[in-house]
């Protein structure tokens, strides 16, 4: 292979980001300097070589479907069945959110937006933050929401691939994700966080969970990345007491009251016709629902309306909705 083949070679593979093949070029390279007495340049060419191996990235860039001109970053390796990559779109705006949340998202967006102005006066900005509530309350689409508005990657840690039957070895896969957050910035998403955070008393209990727990309290503590980590659960009784501690907020979710309720349904309706809806009514049906079920009831009584050959919404279809999601028929 020719001088010019080898680069044109080097830098295909470098854009495909192919690095094994990048690599085993540049191998070739370093060959064929040495056949002809470069010597020095041969050796420093496998020195770098050998560094890169060591040092080979968690992920590598691949094209957004949806985005061209956008990469997304795409775990390699081990780290392949230890974390799913997504870009979400969606903005904190689009979510009906108490105030006292809304208030705590906004404090973190504001400190990750004007971290290097915090970090410049040896401050750090918040970026380990532990959401708390039922399920269908929000927890996981604001992680989605917080990626969006930091036009970061969602790193979403898939549990089955961490957590094993081996001893050592879901330490170990953590240990491997947490380097990860270095390596890669992203808003790395523990959801059902109660897998790994259970209390180390629990009666149920066995050494490897208490040793998970422990490597997972030392990494999070050690984490001086630039990422966003953010943990999920529904069952915050279960988490032991030293992990709050280690998170720089805990901030909880609550079924939606009257309020917040209205303001779901009139968000999710607001392109058809409302004008006849009896919005006390609606919002006492719904007392008791998820944020996510009271959406869907919403989208039940749209797809009513839309079906029946009008825009216009029916207060009694509305209702209905929301006590089949009661009842589990919806």
């Amino acid at each position: 292979m020719s001088t010019a083949e080898q680069i044109i070679a080097l830098v295909k593979s470098h854009v495909d980001g192919d690095d094994k093949r990048f690599l085993s070029v540049a191998s070739q390279v370093a060959a064929r300097e040495a056949r002809q007495g470069h010597t020095n340049v041969a050796q420093e060419i496998k020195k770098l070589i050998e560094k890169a191996r060591n040092q080979e990235p968690h992920f590598h860039a691949a094209p957004d479907p949806l985005h061209l001109n956008l990469p997304v970053p795409q775990p390699k390796g081990e780290l392949a069945g230890l974390i799913s990559v997504s870009l979400p779109h969606e903005r904190l705006s689009q979510m009906v959110l108490p105030e006292v949340v809304e208030q705590k998202l906004q404090r973190v967006l504001l400190e990750q937006k004007q971290q290097q102005l915090l970090r410049a006066h040896n401050l750090s900005p918040r970026r380990k933050v532990l959401l708390v509530g039922p399920p269908g309350s929000g927890k996981t689409m604001t992680a989605h929401a917080l990626a969006g508005e930091l036009d970061l990657p969602l790193m979403t840690i898939l549990l089955e691939g961490v957590i094993t039957k081996y001893m050592g070895e879901t330490a170990a896969k953590l240990r491997l994700i947490f380097e990860a957050m270095s390596s890669t910035k992203g808003v790395y998403l523990f959801d059902e966080f109660d897998a790994i955070g259970a209390r180390r008393s629990a009666t149920n209990d066995v050494g490897e969970i208490r040793r998970v727990l422990n490597s997972f309290l030392q990494l999070l503590e050690q984490d001086a990345s630039h990422s966003l980590v953010i943990a999920a659960t529904n069952h915050p009784e279960m988490l032991d007491s030293a992990l709050f501690r280690r998170f720089d907020d805990v901030i909880t979710y609550q079924l939606p009251d009257e309020q917040v309720i209205g303001r779901i349904l009139k968000s999710r309706l607001a392109p058809f016709d409302t004008k006849g809806v009896k919005w006390i009514q609606a919002t006492q049906a719904a007392l008791g629902l998820s944020h996510a079920e009271v959406s869907r009831a919403a989208e039940e009584a749209a797809k009513m309306a839309v079906l029946a050959g009008h825009t216009r919404i029916q207060t009694s279809e509305l209702v209905q909705a929301l006590q089949d999601r009661k009842s589990g028929q919806g």
